[in-house]
């Protein structure tokens, strides 16, 4: 009988490095920074064919199923919506109602292995990094399949081609086999540039890539022995989770109590050499990838493709006597003049201008944004829901202008507002309308008056996105007005917007 491989996804992270690409509401792993496909489309990607790889290797006996994508609750309509893009319609979604590191979500996705397989191995992969060769990186799994077969608890360390501070490093232990592979001699923190420089040239340490392999079974065992609140919390969590339409929420009294730690420090810094054997063998297998954790834009600078002058560009971008820079235009033109090593990243709300040296400050302006309490620092202009999307156009004293696109089939939630009148004009596609005890059908250049206080829906009936531009004029246009009546995305009545 066949042994299971499962990857498991790391979604669940709202990073604020790669501000203003990357929101709180839609983070990094959501966005497309290196081709067609997000790091989230390209991460479940990476494991295509794997089962190829594994026979190629002479594993035997391994089978790799869909993944599981432990994602933050407030994402889930994204990542369900981009899995859905890539094909992969039975990936098991598990929401986190809060975060708590990385330890508790693998200990979820552990206890999904063992009910569902009895065990499996566990492929953990965080959801917002670049691999470039996935041959080599499926070949590296396949060597850490046969180590995590024989009980080990694997890690993947990074072949370093410089001198980095910003990567915590792995110190290889006693060698296991022709692969590469060694036994963790011992992890080891960020190190200065002096240290950092030493242990390229020692040839004997690694980046640790945040990337592991090993059954749930001896996941299980380790946690317990190291930290048994944190293996007690999720499990009562997820013994108290239920499935929510393609979701399944683990229970969120129950994980709030969970302790958040990550799987570095919970467990795989105490399988090194000579730690205690009752929590497991840690393994490390190399990686030369092609890979980057993409954790600042000096660092996605660095894997872009470039110019002659050392530019990584996209979108409608003009640069003249400027060098090893990165200019990033989504809506409109972008000109840099007479600048080196510096990052422009335009948006259609926020310009960031940053000297590459600065790159991993761009929190701090992140942390200004939050304190005045600007939607910056948590929304694009153009916001996602379940239904589809919309814009802002403009906005002035007692009115707003907005695109909507509603998707087929889907519809806004059945809706009032105490302060806001709404006037709606359908530019694509047709509209079902609900306007009190009424409903019509509106096609293009149509358009309707939904008066205050009358309760009203939005349904796309049709085959082609709804395009709409509504225009609210009011006292108060807050989205926080609204009362919602019925909702066919299981969203709270109280918390969420249309």
């Amino acid at each position: 009988m066949s042994m299971h491989l499962v990857p498991v996804v790391l979604c669940g992270g709202s990073g604020t490095r790669l501000w203003p690409m990357s929101r709180e509401h839609f983070p990094k792993q959501l966005l497309k920074l290196t081709g067609e496909d997000s790091l989230l489309q390209a991460t479940v990607d990476r494991v295509v064919g794997l089962n190829a790889s594994l026979t190629a290797a002479g594993v035997t006996g391994v089978a790799t199923t869909s993944p599981v994508v432990i994602a933050n609750e407030s994402h889930r309509f994204l990542v369900a919506e981009q899995l859905r893009q890539t094909g992969l319609l039975d990936a098991r979604i598990m929401l986190e109602p809060m975060g708590r590191n990385t330890a508790p979500a693998v200990c979820l996705a552990a206890e999904y292995v063992v009910r569902q397989f009895g065990d499996g191995l566990m492929l953990v992969m965080p959801a917002d990094h670049v691999v470039r060769d996935v041959a080599a990186f499926q070949r590296a799994v396949s060597a850490g399949v046969s180590l995590a077969q024989e009980g080990f608890l694997v890690t993947f360390g990074v072949i370093p081609n410089r001198a980095e501070t910003g990567y915590g490093y792995i110190r290889k232990g006693q060698a296991l086999g022709a692969s590469g592979a060694a036994r963790i001699g011992a992890f080891v923190e960020k190190p200065d540039a002096a240290t950092a420089q030493a242990y390229l040239d020692s040839k004997n340490y690694l980046w640790n890539s945040g990337m592991f392999l090993f059954s749930a079974s001896a996941w299980l065992r380790a946690i317990e022995a190291t930290r048994a609140d944190i293996a007690e919390a999720a499990r009562t969590a997820f013994s108290a989770g239920r499935a929510d339409i393609d979701f399944f929420r683990v229970d969120k009294a129950a994980f709030e109590t969970c302790p958040s730690d990550s799987i570095d420090y919970a467990v795989m810094e105490k399988v090194a050499e000579g730690a205690a054997r009752d929590v497991g063998q840690g393994a490390v297998v190399p990686l030369d990838v092609g890979w980057s954790d993409v954790g600042s834009w000096q660092s996605l600078w660095e894997v872009l493709d470039k110019d002659a002058a050392g530019n990584a560009v996209s979108g409608d971008v003009i640069l003249e006597n400027t060098r090893d820079s990165m200019v990033m235009s989504e809506s409109r033109l972008t000109a840099v003049l007479g600048l080196d090593h510096v990052i422009v990243v335009e948006t259609a709300d926020a310009v960031l201008v940053a000297h590459k040296d600065a790159a991993q400050e761009v929190k701090k302006i992140v942390d200004r944004i939050k304190r005045a309490k600007r939607d910056e620092a948590t929304n694009h202009r153009r916001v996602f829901r379940p239904w589809g999307s919309y814009e802002g156009v403009d906005a002035g004293e007692r009115f707003q202008v907005k695109r909507i696109v509603v998707k087929q089939g889907a519809s806004l939630s059945l809706q009032m507002h105490h302060h806001r009148a709404e006037h709606w004009i359908v530019v694509k596609g047709t509209a079902r309308v609900t306007r009190g005890n009424e409903q019509m059908l509106l096609s293009e250049n149509q358009s309707t008056y939904i008066p205050l206080g009358v309760v009203h829906r939005l349904e796309n009936p049709g085959s082609i996105p709804l395009e709409i531009i509504e225009v609210q004029s009011g006292s108060y246009l807050g989205e926080d007005d609204i009362v919602r009546f019925e909702d066919q995305y299981g969203r709270d009545t109280s918390l969420l917007p249309k």
